[in-house]
C-alpha cells in the first residue's frame, strides 16, 4: 500500500488525500490526510533579495498520525457520502470501491447511492534524500541585506515563542503598508496592527509578574517624575518591554521605539503599543535595512527631540552619533543594559567622545546577579529544547564564557545530565567553573565530540570558521550574548556550503562531504529570538531601567559628568526590595546598636559599592 500525498499546489484545491489499494476487508484503520494537514507540513514562506542565490531546498519529514486515526475516525456507513476535509476515514466491508467510467473513484454505499469520490494530485512522500524547493517571498530590490537573504531568517515572521503571527499574514513589507490605529493615528510600522488584541492579553499577563514596575507605576504616578522626558528607546519589544514602556508613559515621559534585534519582537506585542498611541517601529524578521531604517523613523521627526536614551547593544547610540550628533545638546542621558552596549561607551569615553552622562545598568547588581544569571538558566533550556526537541541527558556541551550568564547556562544543563565543558580567558572565572564542577578546557581541545557549542563571551570569533570545520555531525551550534558577532557566521555564507530553513531560526549548514550542523537564530541572541524569557526576572532589569531613568533625569546640572556611571547602591537595593513581598519574604532590621557597631544607616545602604555579591 503507498501513501500519496497532494503536492503543496494542490493543497488548497483538493478536499482530502486517499489512501489507495485498500482491500475491503482490511481490519486495520486507515488514515486520510486533509487539506490543512498536508498544508501545516508546507514550510513558511522565506523571502530574500530578488537577486540573491535561491536557498538551499530542505528535506520533506513523512507527516505523523494524527489524534483521530483510531476507531472514532470511522464514518457511519448510512452517510452515503464524500467525507469533509477535515474528517478522517477508514476502510469499511460495507462500502466498495468501484472505478468511475471516465477513470475517477466511486464509492458505493449500501443502499446503492454511488457517489464520485473527490479526485487528488498525488505525489510520493519525499524523505530526506529527496529535496523541496521553499518559496521565497516577493520583496522589493534593494531592501534586504544579500547577505542575510541565503537563509532567508531576516525575513521570516514565525516567532518560535508563543507569537500569534500566522503564515496567512500579508506578506507585504511593513514599510509598504498603510496602517492606522482605532484613533487614526499612523506613526507606527508593524506587522499587522490587527494583532493588537492579542498583544493586549500578553501585555496584561506579563503586568502579574512584575511587581515591582506595577508598584513603581503606584507610587510615583501623582508625582510624574518623567513629566517632560521624551525617551526614545531600542530594545527587544516583547510583553515585558511593553509593561516598561507604559509605565514610563504613567511617570509622564513620551516614548518612542525601535526593536534591537531583528527576531525578538512580538508582532502582537508591537501592535498592542502601537494601538495605544507608542509609536512603534519594529516587527519579527527584520531585513538590515529595514533595523536601521526603523532606528530612523524613532528619531528622526520634525518637531519631536529626544532628551533621554534607553539602548540595549548600543545600536541606537551609535545612530545618532552617526547621522545626528547635535541632538546630544538636548539628551540629558543614556541609560545602557547590555554588555556589548557598556563596552561601546567605554570606548567612547576613553575616546574623549562621549558627550553625556551614562548609565551602565548591565553590571547593576540587580541586573548582572538576577537577569544575567536566573533568566538564561531558564531560558537556555527553553530555546534549545524549541528549536531542536532535543534531550538533554548525556550530551556533552562546551559554553563558552563563565561569567553570570555562562555560569546559568552550565548550571542548567548540568541539573539535566549533561557533561559541560567550560572555556574561560579569566582566571578567577575559570577557577569559579573548576569549583562548580566544570571541566576548563580549550575550544579546540573538545570542538571534534561536542553535540552543543553555547557561547556568551561578549567577545567576536570565538567560534570561528576552523572549529565549525571540525565539529561532528548535527552539532548544535548557538550564542546567548547579546551580538551576533561570536560565531563567524559570515564565513558559512560561500558557495560550497549549502544552506537548508528546516524551521523557524533553525537553519541546517551542510558541507560537500554531507556534514551537517544545526545553526540556532544566525548566531543570534538564542533565548529572544527563539523563544520566550521568564516575565519576573525581567521585572528586575525594567525597574532599574525606570529608576536609572529617573535618576539621570532629574539629577541636577553637575552631579553626573560625561562619563559612564553605575546606578547608586541604594536603587540596587529598592528595586531587590520592591520583588520581595511577592515571596512573602520579610526582612530583619537592624537595631539602633547593630548599625552603630556596623557603621551602616538602619535603611542602606548596607554593602559598600566594591562588594561582589
Amino acid at each position: 500500500m503507498s501513501v500519496q500525498v497532494v503536492s503543496a499546489a494542490a493543497a488548497a484545491k483538493v478536499p482530502e488525500v486517499e489512501l489507495k489499494d485498500l482491500s475491503p476487508s482490511e481490519a486495520e484503520p486507515q488514515l486520510g490526510l486533509s487539506a490543512a494537514a498536508v498544508g501545516a507540513m508546507v514550510p513558511p514562506a522565506g523571502g530574500g533579495d530578488p537577486e540573491a542565490p535561491a536557498p538551499a531546498p530542505a528535506a520533506e519529514r513523512p507527516p505523523a498520525p494524527g489524534p483521530g486515526s483510531g476507531p472514532t475516525a470511522a464514518l457511519s456507513p448510512a452517510a452515503g457520502k464524500v467525507p469533509q476535509a477535515s474528517a478522517m476515514k477508514r476502510s469499511d466491508p460495507h462500502h466498495q470501491h468501484q472505478r468511475h467510467r471516465d477513470g475517477g473513484e466511486a464509492l458505493v454505499s449500501p443502499d446503492g447511492t454511488v457517489t464520485e469520490a473527490p479526485r487528488t494530485v498525488k505525489k510520493q512522500i519525499q524523505f530526506a534524500d529527496q529535496k523541496q524547493e521553499f518559496n521565497k517571498r516577493p520583496t522589493k530590490i534593494g531592501r534586504r541585506s544579500l547577505s542575510r537573504s541565503i537563509s532567508q531568517s531576516s525575513t521570516d515572521s514565525y516567532s518560535s515563542a508563543a507569537s500569534y503571527t500566522d503564515s496567512s499574514d500579508d506578506e507585504t513589507s511593513p514599510r509598504d503598508k498603510q496602517q492606522k490605529n482605532s484613533k487614526g493615528s499612523s506613526d507606527f510600522c508593524v506587522k499587522n496592527i490587527k494583532q493588537a488584541e492579542f498583544g493586549r492579553r500578553e501585555i496584561e499577563i506579563a503586568e502579574q509578574e512584575m511587581p515591582a514596575l506595577m508598584a513603581l507605576r503606584k507610587r510615583a504616578q501623582g508625582e510624574k517624575p518623567l513629566a517632560g522626558a521624551k525617551i526614545v528607546g531600542c530594545t527587544h519589544i516583547t510583553a515585558q518591554t511593553a509593561v516598561l514602556m507604559e509605565t514610563l508613559g504613567a511617570l509622564g515621559a513620551q516614548c518612542r521605539w525601535a526593536a534591537c534585534n531583528i527576531y525578538s519582537t512580538l508582532n502582537e506585542v508591537a501592535a498592542a503599543l502601537a494601538e495605544s498611541g507608542f509609536p512603534v517601529f519594529a516587527w519579527k524578521g527584520e531585513s538590515e535595512d529595514d533595523f536601521w531604517w526603523c532606528i530612523d523613523r524613532c528619531v528622526n521627526v520634525e518637531g519631536w527631540q529626544p532628551n533621554m536614551i534607553l539602548d540595549d547593544g548600543g545600536d541606537l547610540t551609535h545612530w545618532i552619533y552617526k547621522k545626528y550628533p547635535n541632538m546630544f545638546k538636548k539628551i540629558k542621558g543614556i541609560v545602557e543594559e547590555s554588555v556589548t552596549g557598556v563596552h561601546r561607551l567605554y570606548q567612547l569615553s576613553k575616546a574623549g567622545k562621549l558627550c553625556v552622562p551614562a548609565m551602565n545598568v548591565n553590571d547593576s547588581v540587580t541586573k548582572q546577579k538576577f537577569d544575567n544569571l536566573y533568566c538564561c538558566r531558564e531560558s537556555i533550556l527553553d530555546g534549545l529544547k524549541r528549536t531542536t526537541d532535543m534531550m538533554f541527558g548525556g550530551k556533552q556541551v562546551v559554553v563558552c564564557g563563565y561569567g553570570e550568564v555562562g555560569k546559568g547556562c552550565c548550571a542548567a544543563l548540568k541539573a539535566m545530565g549533561s557533561i559541560v565543558y567550560v572555556t574561560e580567558i579569566d582566571p578567577i572565572c575559570a577557577l569559579q567553573a573548576c569549583m562548580d564542577g566544570f571541566r576548563l578546557v580549550k575550544l579546540n581541545e573538545v570542538i571534534r565530540q561536542v553535540d552543543i557549542v553555547i557561547t556568551c563571551t561578549g567577545n567576536k570569533n570565538v567560534v570561528t570558521r576552523e572549529h565549525l570545520d571540525r565539529m561532528k555531525n548535527s552539532c548544535i551550534v548557538c550564542n546567548m550574548g547579546h551580538s551576533n558577532t561570536e560565531i563567524d557566521v559570515a564565513s558559512l555564507r560561500t558557495p560550497e556550503l549549502t544552506w537548508e530553513r528546516v524551521r523557524s531560526q533553525v537553519d541546517h549548514v551542510i558541507w560537500p562531504d554531507g556534514k551537517r550542523i544545526v545553526l540556532l537564530a544566525e548566531g543570534r541572541l538564542l533565548n529572544l529570538s527563539c523563544s520566550t524569557v521568564p516575565t519576573f526576572v525581567l521585572s528586575i532589569t525594567a525597574t532599574t531601567q525606570a529608576l536609572a531613568l529617573i535618576e539621570l533625569y532629574n539629577a541636577p546640572e553637575g552631579r553626573y559628568k560625561q562619563d559612564v556611571y553605575l546606578l547608586p547602591k541604594k536603587m540596587d537595593e529598592y528595586v531587590a526590595s520592591l520583588h520581595l513581598p511577592t515571596f512573602d519574604a520579610h526582612l530583619t532590621e537592624l537595631t539602633d546598636e547593630q548599625a552603630k557597631y556596623l557603621g551602616l544607616n538602619k535603611n542602606g545602604p548596607f554593602k559598600p559599592n566594591y562588594y561582589r555579591y
